[in-house]
């Protein structure tokens, strides 16, 4: 007995001989190289969807992680002018992802293409070029069946002819192998072992967008069109005089259109008279439509629509950066399971070439894909300060959780790995770390606290707060302005950035430690950057700049108790409150270094209005 267990409809013919799905069915038409290079070279979508990926795999490269002199050695390699590793490394996926494969030929000094590639026996300076070829102009021998071979399914070798005829042979060792689409079932595989052109799933996607394009732009010059209907028009089409009379007469109703905006017509109100009418075409779900061809174009190459346009996110998305964040996600798998595979046996020969043997502790990671806003970026370095601070205790109730020596130096580590404070390897260079400092006695004697003290020594009465940098070249900053017109500034000495007022009194103890690279406690604002001079309040005219430090040290203060009277904090020096031009929009802002002092704190003066002077 045969029991057939399937959907059917007597009334819509689903699943009968009338079903009109029954008729349709999956074949595959494979695209010539020429369709493939036409579709790359003219439509501007096929080439996005062929170059976007590789792009950003290669863009930002990788990290070596080994000695100063090592990693330079490496990349010295890499960058040389015959082997320019990262743009080779584009043009070879690019070109993999257009026509199906391509392969990158490993030059080495041995000149022997034919023998295989003993990686253990490379020296230095071995690897002497990179070369890229497309899956076209490298023909391949039979595949190799062996499954106890390190190159079962590829094949047993390569030739490839030259301008001149003459054909070299290469061994698969030599070979780094870039394949577009996979193919999964062998059956149906290229006889090279090549895979499909990423183009070939999407082709009915990206035609059906670029139609309706073209349709929409065809549309636009049809937007209003004038329509006539002359009683008897037939008649006047009979002779050549006539059909030029008639020609003529609305050639010259077109010109009194346009001289006066109208059109003027033979009528005396007769059923039969001409008649003049406008239409227009209607574009409000053009737009709509259009873009619901790019996104089926978009999902098709697993490339965000807003990364294909090269637009920001917009609608519910506008304040999400999740699609973009899932991409850069796929990316860099892609870069862990397809790119780092396929270059392994290049990045030996590389490392060897560079280094004249192989290192084990010689590794790289991928740099990240997705870039840390500035407030990311500040968000980040508070928590591992807050978690910094937390392990290391406050004594007492609150004891350290680890060596204080170790702990410093796995945040030095940390922060020099991820740039949060830049400069900072030099300085621990010159200076040593914290495990390598000498006790001082007084430092010792400070540090121990009698029993029964410990609240005193860690819990200061609150006050009121004010904390300010003193600008130590103010000077400059002053010679400046009075060239763009300030009669009167500020002194030198008054001139300074204010962190936090907290008219809540806090404990000055919790307000932390000063944020400074800088082993003065003093704080370089570089020249460049956003600059303004502004009004701020009634009178006092400043100097608005950006500085994440100052930022940053603002934030944690608030967070650790200070008040502030404005919603945001917005880094300035008071340049005067009298002697700024009246038009400061003809006022170009300093853009030199700002260099500042300490932190000073002090207790808030509200009087501090009456000694204010300006020179």
């Amino acid at each position: 007995m045969q029991i057939i267990d399937t959907l059917r409809s007597l009334v819509t013919g689903l699943g009968t001989s009338k079903d009109k799905t029954a008729s349709l069915s999956y074949a595959f038409t494979p695209l010539t190289d020429a369709e493939l290079n036409a579709m790359h070279r003219s439509d501007w979508l096929a080439r996005k969807i062929v170059d976007i990926i590789p792009n950003d795999m290669t863009r930002e490269g990788r990290d070596w992680q080994a000695e100063d002199d090592q990693i330079e050695a490496i990349e010295d390699v890499e960058k040389s002018p015959l082997i320019n590793l990262w743009p080779k490394i584009n043009l070879a996926q690019r070109k993999a992802r257009l026509f199906g494969g391509a392969a990158i030929y490993i030059g080495m000094k041995d000149g022997r293409a034919s023998e295989p590639l003993d990686v253990e026996s490379v020296g230095k300076g071995d690897l002497v070029y990179l070369n890229v070829l497309a899956r076209s102009e490298i023909m391949a021998g039979p595949l190799v069946r062996d499954v106890t071979s390190e190159f079962y399914g590829q094949p047993e070798y390569y030739e490839v002819t030259g301008a001149t005829g003459t054909t070299v042979r290469v061994h698969p060792s030599r070979i780094i192998r870039f394949i577009g689409a996979d193919v999964l079932d062998e059956r149906y595989q290229d006889v090279s072992g090549w895979g499909d052109s990423v183009l070939q799933v999407v082709y009915d996607s990206v035609l059906n967008a670029s139609s309706v394009q073209q349709h929409v732009a065809a549309l636009i010059p049809e937007a209003k069109t004038d329509v006539i209907y002359i009683p008897r028009l037939s008649s006047f089409l009979r002779s050549a005089s006539e059909t030029k009379a008639l020609t003529d007469r609305f050639t010259y109703a077109n010109t009194i259109k346009s001289m006066f905006n109208m059109v003027l017509l033979e009528g005396n109100g007769a059923e039969d008279g001409e008649k003049w009418e406008q239409k227009q075409i209607n574009f409000a779900q053009l737009p709509e439509l259009t873009r619901q061809f790019m996104q089926i174009a978009s999902g098709a190459a697993d490339i965000p629509v807003t990364r294909l346009l090269g637009e920001a996110p917009h609608g519910l998305n506008a304040g999400s950066d999740g699609e973009f964040r899932a991409y850069y996600d796929n990316v860099s798998a892609r870069q862990r399971t397809e790119l780092a595979p396929a270059m392994h046996r290049l990045d030996e020969v590389i490392i060897r070439s560079a280094l004249g043997k192989r290192d084990p502790d010689v590794h790289f990671t991928w740099r990240p894909l997705w870039g840390l806003s500035e407030k990311e970026r500040a968000d980040i370095f508070k928590t591992k300060a807050d978690a910094a601070r937390t392990i290391a205790g406050t004594g007492g109730a609150s004891p350290a959780l680890m060596p204080i020596e170790a702990l410093s130096d796995a945040l030095v580590n940390e922060l020099v790995e991820d740039g949060s404070l830049s400069g900072l390897e030099a300085a621990i260079d010159e200076y040593g770390k914290l495990s390598e400092q000498e006790e001082d006695e007084v430092e010792v004697a400070a540090a121990v606290v009698p029993a029964g003290k410990q609240q005193q020594a860690t819990d200061a009465a609150p006050r009121t707060l004010y904390v300010r940098r003193n600008l130590l070249n103010a000077k400059d900053v002053i010679a400046w302005a009075k060239g763009q017109g300030f009669t009167t500034t500020l002194p030198a000495d008054d001139m300074h950035v204010t962190i936090t007022f907290s008219r809540q009194p806090v404990d000055w103890m919790k307000m932390g430690e000063t944020w400074s690279g800088d082993n003065k406690g003093e704080l370089v604002v570089k020249p460049g950057g956003a600059r303004l001079v502004e009004r701020l309040g009634p009178s006092a005219t400043v100097l608005l700049f950006n500085s994440s430090e100052l930022s940053w040290r603002h934030e944690d203060m608030i967070r650790n108790g200070a008040s502030f009277d404005f919603d945001e904090y917005q880094p300035h020096v008071t340049l005067s409150y009298t002697g700024a031009p009246d038009d400061l929009s003809k006022v170009e802002p300093y853009r030199g270094e700002l260099r500042f002092g300490p932190e000073i704190f002090e207790e808030l003066n509200e009087d501090w209005k009456a000694g204010v002077s300006e020179e």
